[in-house]
């Protein structure tokens, strides 16, 4: 599928310690969106906090797309923050994407089925049985959200929200 290898493209390049729980993550947001549920007051506690801690990281896009139309996307807190944009209208967005995104499993299996041949044509640094295994795992467990895994995180310090791009007419603006 060419909207995979594209995307895991981009991400392996700039981030190439992503292990298969980032990948498959990386997924499951590009077909859920941000599907677990989110309490308002909540979500934006944490990202106030987030952001006040902020530490150094890569050298990230402000908007990162996610999904094959480009509309679901990854918007990376440092870049965001520097730009002087509102968190409140980010964890608005935040909490409207995960309420009302039309996440679709069928979309996720299908992504996560075309990885073991991306393997295969050089695409990932994975070995097709590990690839396979795992994402069998995760559909037998019902598509679970996951965390990064403990080398990307010590790696990057993701600090991002997923959002339906849509939804955050401030991003225009930086």
């Amino acid at each position: 599928m060419k909207f995979v290898a594209q995307l895991l493209g981009a991400h392996l390049g700039r981030y190439p310690v992503l292990a298969l729980a980032d990948v498959y993550k990386l997924l499951h947001q590009a077909a859920l969106g941000p599907a677990h549920a989110v309490d308002a007051l909540a979500a934006r506690d944490r990202l106030e906090t987030e952001a006040e801690l902020l530490g150094a990281g890569p050298d990230e896009p402000l908007v990162d797309p996610v999904s094959p139309d480009g509309r679901l996307a990854r918007i990376h807190l440092r870049p965001y923050v520097a730009a002087g944009l509102s968190l409140g209208s980010l964890a608005d967005a935040f909490g409207e994407t995960a309420g009302t995104w039309p996440a679709s499993f069928d979309k996720l299996a299908k992504f996560c089925g075309c990885l073991g041949d991306l393997a295969d044509a050089g695409g990932l640094p994975f070995p097709r049985a590990d690839i396979v295994a795992y994402m069998q795992a995760r559909a037998a467990d019902g598509w679970p959200a996951v965390h990064h895994s403990d080398a990307y995180r010590a790696a990057y310090a993701p600090a991002y929200r997923v959002i339906d791009i849509d939804l955050l007419p401030d991003l225009a603006a930086a």
